[in-house]
């Protein structure tokens, strides 16, 4: 049996793909290196590390689907780099520095920025889609209740719920990773 290799095409890295890739990625994939890396700075040094070596090496995937998971692996593998160059020990050989508890009140601020993020997404949404969503997802009303409410049909109210939706999908795209480890991190956490 043959063994077929997937094989993905590759394009020149040019300063203008670095610069779309910057303005789209960069924040997001500081908000995402925060979770391992506590220091803006070094985060920053860290992402920036990542468009170099892009530009070093030249070539890039042409999908956006593995450019973004490219990206995100270098930057998460580079902050494990991080923390491992950089643990502190105390004069017993124990690592000084609680990475867990760290790690937990990181995830207390990055829940409070996404949290912003979120709110300040929705207010951007269309008026009706925005007040369709509120209903929706906050009252917990049913589209047929939406409807109701609003005077405006079903179809209606679906149609602004699936903007609504697409829109906050499309904008919160780039924090996704952060927002799931977030979710996964604190319900296994989670004290009973």
């Amino acid at each position: 049996m043959e063994t077929k290799q997937l094989q993905h095409s590759t394009q020149k890295v040019t300063e203008a793909l670095i610069e779309s890739l910057f303005k789209k990625y960069f924040a997001g994939l500081c908000v995402f290196a925060r979770q391992y890396v506590f220091d803006n700075d070094k985060v920053k040094d860290i992402v920036h590390d990542v468009f170099i070596n892009i530009w070093e090496k030249g070539e890039l995937y042409e999908n956006d689907a593995l450019i973004k998971g490219y990206l995100f692996t270098s930057v998460k593998n580079r902050c494990f780099n991080f923390i491992r160059d950089n643990k502190k020990f105390n004069k017993n050989g124990d690592e000084a520095f609680n990475y867990e508890g760290a790690l937990h009140d990181t995830n207390v601020t990055e829940f409070r920025e996404l949290e912003n993020l979120i709110k300040k997404e929705i207010e951007n949404l269309p008026e009706k889609c925005r007040e369709v969503f509120i209903l929706s997802r906050y009252e917990e009303l049913k589209y047929a209740e939406i409807a109701e409410r609003l005077d405006i049909s079903v179809k209606t109210v679906e149609a602004h719920m699936s903007k609504a939706l697409k829109l906050l999908r499309d904008n919160l795209s780039p924090y996704i990773e952060m927002i799931v480890f977030l979710i996964l991190y604190n319900f296994i956490n989670k004290k009973f």
